[in-house]
Order: structure tokens, then C-alpha cells, then sequence
């Protein structure tokens, strides 16, 4: 019986202006961050690199799409790695899983997802098929305010969406910073203005296509 999931594809941008040891720098905080996510919510993510320069996860809770996105664009920004990530998601059907990793995995959330991706447009960063007007407006206003992040702003706001049920104070306590410039940055990430729309997605209606 198929299983409904939430599987992200992604890209690195400007790649192949990136050095090896740079390149291999974020996807090693890709995979950890995906790690980080999933420990979190007790979810195993299946970090899976592919095609050079791409990647793929899965959530199989897709009420988590949403945040994990964020996550990963925030993660990466905060590394400084002067890489950023496209990230094209789905929610369907999959056949399997995959054995070891995603490299076997197979089924129609994969499908749509790497074809969402192949169709993003370059200036576009987070994508996710299938949404109605919108659905996909929140995303669209949320990527081109996680397009202005700093890396300060993203490191607050990785920390956050890790763990919501972190104080400012506790931020401010791991960052050896104040609790006033844990909001000041997450204030400058447009924090509070994407959280609304972090609560509006986690109820994204799967497609029912087979």
C-alpha cells in the first residue's frame, strides 16, 4: 500500500563556481541539519545526495514539510559558505523508501518533486507542487524573505524552527549573546511574519494523484 510523504529535492546554486572543499562543506551541514531535524521529531530524513550537486530528503509526517524547508535554507545560510540551496517539495504517493537511501527510493512523490525542480525558475528558491493560489503565495513571500537573510539572522532562525519550544533566552544563552539580539535578528528574519504562515502550511492537503 503506498504511503503518503513529504519528499524534498534539492540543488545547490552556483555550484560549479564553488570549490570542492567548499561544495563539500554544505552538503556536510545539509546532512547534518537533516539530522538535527529529524532527531528532533524523531524522524529519519534519508539525507541522499545526488546528480552532483543535488539532494533529497523525505518526511514521512508531511505536516513538517514546511519547517524542514525553512530549516535547511536557514542552516546552509548560516554556515557562510556563500552557497545557498534551491529546495522543490511534494506531497504523494511513494512505492518504496529505498534501501540503504533514497538512491532506489521510488513513487510519485519523488517524481513530482524532482520535475518541480527541473521547472523552478532561477531566481526562485523554494518551491512546492500542487498548492492552491494561496498556499503558494505564503511560499513565495516566505522564500523572498529568506532570500534576505543574513547569517546571523539565519543562525537565530535555524535555532528556532529546531526547536520551537525555545525561549529567546535559551538562544540567547547557546549564541553567547544577548536575548535582545536574539530579537533583533530574528526580528530583522521577518520571524514573526513567516510564523504565521508556518502555522497556515501544516495543513497542506496531499495530492491525490496515483
Amino acid at each position: 500500500m503506498s504511503q503518503i510523504i513529504a519528499a524534498l529535492t534539492g540543488d545547490i546554486v552556483k555550484s560549479r563556481k564553488a570549490s570542492p572543499e567548499v561544495l563539500e562543506q554544505a552538503f556536510t551541514i545539509l546532512r547534518r541539519s537533516a539530522a538535527d531535524f529529524g532527531q528532533q521529531r524523531d524522524l529519519d530524513l534519508r539525507f541522499t545526495r545526488n546528480r552532483g550537486d543535488g539532494w533529497q530528503v523525505i518526511l514521512t509526517r508531511h505536516d513538517e514539510c514546511f519547517d524542514a524547508i525553512l530549516y535547511l535554507v536557514a542552516s546552509l545560510r548560516a554556515g557562510q559558505t556563500g552557497l545557498d540551496t534551491r529546495i522543490a517539495a511534494a506531497i504523494a504517493p511513494v512505492d518504496s523508501l529505498g534501501t540503504r537511501d533514497l538512491a532506489d527510493a521510488s513513487g510519485h512523490a519523488f517524481f513530482i518533486a524532482g520535475d518541480t525542480l527541473d521547472r523552478m525558475a532561477r531566481a526562485e528558491q523554494i518551491k512546492i507542487a500542487n498548492l492552491g493560489d494561496a498556499q503558494t503565495a505564503l511560499v513565495d513571500l516566505t522564500a523572498n524573505i529568506a532570500a534576505r537573510w543574513t547569517a546571523t539572522q539565519a543562525q537565530a532562525v535555524a535555532m528556532a524552527l529546531l526547536d520551537p519550544a525555545k525561549t529567546h533566552d535559551d538562544i540567547a544563552s547557546a549564541l553567547g549573546i544577548t536575548r535582545q539580539a536574539v530579537q533583533n535578528r530574528l526580528a530583522g528574519a521577518g520571524y514573526g511574519a513567516f510564523d504565521k504562515a508556518r502555522a497556515a502550511m501544516r495543513n497542506l492537503t496531499p495530492d491525490p494523484k496515483p
